[in-house]
C-alpha cells in the first residue's frame, strides 16, 4: 500500500502540473488584453504599457510562468486583475457556498441512486428498475444546467414553492436557506444518482448470479441472509470507486449550476474571471479543482483497496 500512494502521489503532482501549464497558455489564447481591459479603450500606449509592467505581463511567458508557479506552491496565486485582492481570499470566500451545493447534491445522489439501483438490481423487470431506467434515461439525457432551468420553471415559475435564484447562509436562517438550496442541489446531483442507479443495478445484477450466491442458496440459507451478507456486501464494493470518482464531475458541474441560480461561489468568480481577462483568477481556480479531483481520484483507489484486500495483493 506504501508504494501504491507513493505512484500515486507522484502521478497526482505530475497531473497538477501539467495541468497547470496548459491552463496557464492556454488563457493566453484568449483574445483580449487584461490591461487594456482595465485602463480603458481610451488610454494611452505608455498608460497600458505601465499597467502590463505592473501586472508582469510584459515579462516573457516562460517567466511569468515559473514566478506564478512559485507563488502557487506556497499557496499564493497572486492578485486578482479585476478584483483587486488575494486569488487565494476570493477563493476561500467562495468556497463555503460551492462547498455546501457540491456536498448536498452528493449527499442527495447517495441518498436517492444508491437505493434505487438496490430496488432495481434486486427485481430486474419490476416496477422499481422501470422507474429506475426511466430516471437514468431522462437525467442523463440532458446538462444539468438545463435540468436546473426546468425545476426552475416548474417548481418555481409555475408551482411558486421555492424562490428562483439567490442564496441564505444556513446559519442565518436553516428553513430559508434549504428552500434555497433544493433546486440547486437536484440539478447537481441528478445525475451523479443516475450513474450510481445504473452501476449498482448491474453491480447486484451480475453479483447475484455468481456461483458462491447460488452456493448459498443451496445451502438453505434464507434469501435475505444471501442477498444482505452475499450479495450487496460484495456488490457495493466497486460502487466506492464510481461513488467517489463522481465527485470530481459533481464539483465541475456545482461550478455550471451556480450561474443558473445566480449562487455566489466559484462559479460567478470563475465566470467574473473569464470574462475580464483575469489570468490569474481563473489559473488559480482551475488548478485548485483539477487538484482537488486528483486528491479524490487518489482517495477513491485507497478506499477500493481497503474495502477489497485483493486489489492490495494485486
Amino acid at each position: 500500500m506504501g508504494s501504491f500512494l507513493i505512484r500515486r502521489l507522484a502521478q497526482g503532482i505530475v497531473t497538477v502540473v501539467l495541468a497547470s501549464i496548459l491552463v496557464f497558455f492556454v488563457m493566453r489564447l484568449i483574445p483580449g488584453d487584461p490591461a487594456l481591459l482595465l485602463v480603458g479603450t481610451d488610454a494611452s500606449a505608455e498608460d497600458i504599457e505601465q499597467v502590463r509592467e505592473r501586472l508582469g505581463l510584459n515579462e516573457p511567458l516562460v517567466q511569468q510562468y515559473f514566478n506564478w508557479l512559485a507563488g502557487a506552491v506556497r499557496g499564493d496565486f497572486g492578485p486578482s486583475f479585476t478584483k483587486g485582492t488575494e486569488v487565494s481570499n476570493l477563493m476561500r470566500v467562495a468556497l463555503v457556498p460551492s462547498a455546501e451545493l457540491a456536498v448536498a447534491g452528493y449527499l442527495f445522489a447517495l441518498a436517492f441512486g444508491i437505493p434505487l439501483g438496490i430496488v432495481a438490481g434486486l427485481k430486474p423487470g419490476g416496477p422499481g428498475d422501470y422507474a429506475a431506467t426511466g430516471f437514468t434515461m431522462f437525467t442523463l439525457g440532458i446538462p444539468n444546467f438545463v435540468l436546473g432551468i426546468i425545476l426552475i420553471w416548474v417548481l418555481a415559475v409555475l408551482l411558486g414553492w421555492l424562490p428562483i435564484t439567490g442564496r441564505v447562509g444556513i446559519d442565518e436562517d436553516p428553513v430559508e436557506a434549504l428552500k434555497f438550496l433544493v433546486m440547486p442541489m437536484i440539478a447537481v446531483g441528478a445525475g451523479t444518482a443516475a450513474v450510481l442507479a445504473r452501476f449498482v443495478r448491474a453491480s447486484i445484477m451480475e453479483t447475484l448470479n455468481q456461483d458462491y450466491v447460488r452456493t448459498a442458496r443451496a445451502k438453505g440459507l434464507r434469501e435475505r441472509s444471501v442477498v444482505m451478507r452475499h450479495g450487496m456486501r460484495n456488490a457495493l464494493i466497486p460502487v466506492i470507486t464510481v461513488a467517489a470518482l463522481q465527485i470530481g464531475f459533481l464539483i465541475s458541474g456545482a461550478v455550471i449550476v451556480e450561474v443558473v441560480f445566480a449562487r455566489p461561489g466559484f462559479g460567478s468568480l470563475l465566470i467574473g474571471g473569464v470574462v475580464g481577462r483575469d489570468y490569474q483568477l481563473i489559473q488559480g481556480m482551475l488548478v485548485v479543482l483539477v487538484t482537488v479531483f486528483v486528491v479524490v481520484n487518489t482517495l477513491a483507489d485507497v478506499a477500493y483497496g481497503l474495502a477489497d484486500p485483493r486489489i492490495r495483493v494485486g
